[in-house]
C-alpha cells in the first residue's frame, strides 16, 4: 500500500511537470540569442579592428625597414666614398714621401762627393 501511494505521487509530480508552461522555459532563450549574437557580432568588430591594427604595424614596420635599407645603403656609399679619399690621400703621401727620399739621398750623395773630392785634394797637398 505504501509503495502504491508513492507511485501514485510520483505520477501526479511527472504529470504537473510534464502538463506545465513550457513557454516561460522558451523566454530566456530569447534573450541568450540576442547576447550570443551581441557577443558574436563585438567579437568580429574587435577581430577586424585587431587585424586592421595588425596591418597597419605591419605596414609601418615594412616602410621603417625600407627607410632602414636606404639609410644602410647611403652610408655605405659614404664610407665607401671616405675609403677612395683615404686611400688617394695615403698615396699622396707616400709619393712625396718617396720623392723626398730621393732628394735626400741625391743631395747626400752629392755631399759624400764634394767631401770624398775635397779629402783627396787634401791628401794631394
Amino acid at each position: 500500500m505504501k509503495k502504491s501511494v508513492v507511485l501514485a505521487t510520483l505520477v501526479a509530480a511527472v504529470a504537473l511537470v510534464a502538463c506545465g508552461k513550457k513557454e516561460e522555459a522558451a523566454a530566456p532563450a530569447a534573450p541568450a540569442a540576442t547576447t550570443a549574437e551581441a557577443a558574436a557580432s563585438a567579437v568580429t568588430e574587435a577581430a577586424s579592428g585587431a587585424a586592421g591594427a595588425v596591418a597597419g604595424a605591419a605596414d609601418t614596420a615594412a616602410s621603417a625597414v625600407g627607410d632602414a635599407a636606404a639609410a644602410a645603403a647611403s652610408a655605405v656609399d659614404t664610407a665607401k666614398d671616405a675609403a677612395g679619399q683615404a686611400v688617394d690621400a695615403a698615396k699622396d703621401a707616400a709619393g712625396k714621401a718617396v720623392d723626398a727620399a730621393k732628394d735626400a739621398a741625391g743631395q747626400a750623395t752629392d755631399a759624400a762627393k764634394d767631401a770624398a773630392g775635397k779629402a783627396v785634394d787634401a791628401a794631394k797637398q
